[in-house]
């Protein structure tokens, strides 16, 4: 019998605590001052069992290295941070600092090492600056983080100006540990959020991506979306969804509310076997409709899906998100009107649909799209699930695709767009229909098809 997943999460959270605690020990032994910080410590004050552990320590860089000899490359080793590898575990190990006061926003201009108090100081929020020994069983906390924890209070250290100054992605650093912990804001620290929103645009897409992808994945993505929009934050950074609040829609279908009530209501819904690309696609399904507002006999949004995929590419460029994941997100949010029309296809239609790669997303779409509205009728999307699976059972699923999109640009010297999912989509109903059956005739067939 498989372990159950919560019994896999606490071995290797106890397997991970196991090497943590010798790290310290060994670089404590050695006289560098050594803690566990941040994010575990806080899970601990929570009752938690903390699976990712930082540590932080006064030892430089090559002194780490020099004591740890398995270490492997690190995206943060400018800034003093060595990954070093035990037991098949790799553990972040940072040495303490102190950001110079310089910046343009995005990043500090150089780091200087320093001391536990410096780096405690150099921190963004209270709940952050926690620092807990392991083998004296100290806390170290000193800027009353503890406290701040149990009334679930989101402060920022220091002034929260210059906190955001000196880097603007704690502006969405703060939203998404508010929305983590089910929190509430210090109203020093919510007033600089709304002061400071328009700092959002200092920041690379990719940062913001990665931020707002954490908080679609944490437990409250829609609290956090809408403290986005409360603070003005999701106006300079993603206007498309901005829009959406006080956009009304037909009473009779929607008793929720409006669109953005819609979509914060899909976001609820989530569940932890929708991946990130669902999440994105459920965000954004529905942005296409403050385009495409009308009365007629009633309110309507026609042609609001390919709208919203559209208004997706743009925002998801600014993001910088790579050129698959736009394509397949713009693919879910294209189609994610589509229900209706299974039970009219023919076999060979249904192969095409019910065999693409991103059928199955398709799928949580439409259930998410669901869950998000009052009153939920699951009843047409019960009827498509079970001809699916009837399908499949009376289908073998052609095998996997010949070719990937990147191999697909290398052949055909494209760059990423709309030109590559067309290749994409011809070569897979080729595939299907067994016309090929070889990567060497797939590469024969795309070349033909450009």
């Amino acid at each position: 019998m498989p372990l159950s997943k919560n019994i896999i999460t606490k071995t290797l959270a106890e397997k991970q605590g196991e090497v943590a605690y010798r790290i310290v020990e060994q670089l404590t032994d050695q006289g560098f001052d050594t803690w566990w910080v941040g994010g575990s410590v806080r899970e601990m004050l929570l009752g938690e069992i903390p699976v990712d552990i930082d540590i932080a320590t006064e030892a430089l860089p090559d002194q780490v290295r020099a004591l740890f000899p398995n270490t492997v490359g690190s995206t943060g080793e400018q800034f003093g941070s060595v990954i070093v590898r035990i037991r098949g575990l790799n553990m972040e190990v940072t040495t303490f600092r102190e950001d110079d006061e310089i910046s343009d926003g995005r990043h500090p201009e150089s780091v200087v090492f320093g001391k536990r108090k410096q780096d405690a100081a150099r921190r963004d929020i209270t709940i952050n600056a926690l620092y807990w020994n392991p083998i004296s069983r100290e806390l170290y906390d000193p800027f009353d983080g503890e406290a701040d924890l149990s009334e679930r209070l989101i402060r920022f250290i220091g002034d929260p100006t210059v906190r955001i100054r000196h880097d603007a992605l704690r502006l969405l650093r703060v939203v998404r540990f508010r929305a983590l912990i089910d929190g509430q804001y210090h109203p020093s620290t919510y007033r600089a959020l709304q002061e400071q929103a328009q700092s959002v645009e200092s920041l690379s897409g990719s940062r913001c991506l990665r931020e707002l992808e954490k908080m679609l994945l944490g437990p409250h993505p829609d609290r956090a979306f809408e403290d986005l929009w409360e603070t003005r934050i999701l106006s300079y950074l993603i206007p498309e969804l901005f829009a959406c609040k006080g956009i009304a829609q037909p009473k009779d279908y929607h008793h929720e509310g409006d669109v953005w009530d819609h979509t914060m209501m899909a976001l609820r819904g989530f569940l932890p076997e929708h991946g990130p690309d669902v999440r994105w696609a459920t965000l954004f399904h529905d942005c296409g409709k403050a385009v495409t507002f009308e009365t007629k006999e009633r309110i309507r949004f026609d042609e609001h899906a390919p709208v919203s995929a559209d208004l997706t590419d743009k925002a998801l460029h600014r993001l910088q998100a790579t050129g698959h994941r736009m394509r397949k997100i713009h693919w879910l949010v294209a189609h994610h009107m589509m229900m209706g029309f299974f039970a009219e296809m023919t076999v060979e239609r249904k192969s095409h649909w019910y065999f693409h790669p991103w059928f199955h997303e398709l799928l949580q779409l439409f259930w998410l799209d669901i869950a998000g509205t009052d009153p939920q009728d699951y009843t047409l999307y019960g009827e498509i699930l079970q001809d699916y699976h009837h399908f499949l059972d009376e289908h073998p699923r052609p095998p996997k695709q010949l070719l990937t999109g990147d191999e697909i640009m290398e052949i055909l010297s494209l760059t990423p767009g709309e030109k590559v999912g067309e290749v994409i989509q011809a070569l897979h109903e080729t595939q299907v229909r067994g016309e090929i059956t070889k990567k060497s005739e797939a590469r024969e067939f795309i070349q033909k098809m450009l």
